[in-house]
């Protein structure tokens, strides 16, 4: 499947797909990499290593400097596919990069094609935007 590549890269890993938004201020522990909203059934579930698709994001500036933390402590995700982009968190990956710190891809796959995927299900992602099934 083509997303759009937004901050383009590769991956590996099993999908971790959202139903729901995501505030990764408040909703992910930076410390840990694990989801906190206690209203999502994926709470406790840690994202690092996971490909995290997620159907809009909700929540504050402040997403970015989550993002820059999962990043630093090697608790982020392998990559991030939104159902529309969100500049904010793009802001921490592309901080991330200027620090050379390993990054992730960030891409855009509207949600009714995310949810073509399977939590658990192995994915690949190419520089492109390829997201490959494994």
């Amino acid at each position: 499947m083509k997303a759009e590549a937004i901050l383009p890269g590769t991956a590996a890993g099993p999908v971790l797909r959202l139903d729901g938004p995501l505030s990764f201020w408040g909703g992910v522990d930076p410390a840990t990499g694990t989801l906190t909203d206690p209203r999502s059934p994926h709470h406790g579930v840690p994202i690092g290593g996971a490909v995290l698709m997620v159907p809009e994001t909700r929540g504050s500036s402040s997403s970015s400097a989550v993002m820059l933390e999962l990043l630093a402590a090697g608790r982020a995700p392998a990559a991030l596919v939104l159902g529309r982009g969100d500049a904010i968190v793009g802001l921490g990956i592309l901080v991330a990069r200027e620090m050379g710190w390993p990054t992730i891809p960030l891409l855009v796959l509207p949600a009714a094609d995310q949810a073509g995927f399977a939590d658990g299900e192995r994915v690949t992602i190419t520089t492109d935007g390829i997201i490959e099934r494994q």
